[in-house]
Formats: C-alpha cells, sequence, structure tokens
C-alpha cells in the first residue's frame, strides 16, 4: 500500500501544525479548516476504514479523539465539538474534530482552493497543543 498524505505527515515528510500525538493516534490541524481549531484525528496505523481497524486501535483511537475534544472544548469555551467521518478524500482513517458555537458554523464550507493561513493555523496549534 502506498503511503497516504497523513502516513507522510505523521512521518514528518510533510509538515503540518501537529496538536497531540502518543504512541498510535496523531493528530493535526486541518489546513481548510471549518472553524478555528479543526483537526484531524488519525490512527499511526494507515488503514482506509475506520470499521476495518482491529478493536485496539480503534479503541485507542476512539479514546484519543475524546481527550483531545474535551481539551479543544476547555482551551477554547467553544461549547460544542463536533466530530465527523467522512472517509472518502483521503485512504487512511480520519476524525474530524470542529469546535462550534451554532449549527450553521458545524456545517460550513470551508474553501478548499484558497491558500492555507499557516500564521493563523500556527497560532491555534500553539494554543491547542498538549
Amino acid at each position: 500500500m502506498q503511503d497516504s498524505i497523513f502516513t507522510k505527515i505523521i512521518k514528518g515528510e510533510i509538515p503540518s501544525h501537529k496538536i497531540y500525538e502518543d504512541d498510535d493516534v496523531f493528530a493535526f490541524l486541518d489546513i481548510h479548516p471549518i472553524a478555528p481549531g479543526h483537526m484531524l484525528v488519525v490512527p499511526k496505523k494507515q488503514v482506509e476504514f475506520i470499521w476495518d481497524l482491529d478493536d485496539e486501535t480503534y479503541t485507542k483511537l476512539t479514546l484519543a479523539t475524546k481527550k483531545i475534544a474535551l481539551h479543544i472544548r476547555e482551551v477554547t469555551n467553544v461549547p460544542y465539538i463536533g466530530e465527523k467521518i467522512i472517509g472518502v478524500d483521503v485512504p487512511h482513517v480520519h476524525i474530524h474534530l470542529v469546535p462550534f458555537t451554532n449549527v450553521e458554523e458545524y456545517h460550513n464550507i470551508p474553501d478548499s482552493s484558497a491558500e492555507p493561513d499557516h500564521a493563523k493555523l500556527a497560532n491555534v496549534a500553539e494554543l491547542l497543543s498538549f
């Protein structure tokens, strides 16, 4: 299997705004965020579909996602952290965590053709990093 863009990010071959890392999970900011703090949580093991993860990896991913979501909520004081598992754009399991204050904000679709604002992302990463 060819390395996904997320595997390349995990290996440090592609830069990212890392928020969290442990032995099994890696979390980094989405470069086209729905809202400030929107991030992706991925298992380090590259598997295309979430339902194909072994139970141990699935559990570690889920528990890390909860830990990160609670951290985002505490640090940003945003009342809601949405979770999306879409899985069609990159063949590597990934969970989107999106801080939001109202449903319209949660369903916002960012302009993915725009150049990422890395300075703004770096500021958010500094705020949210563990």
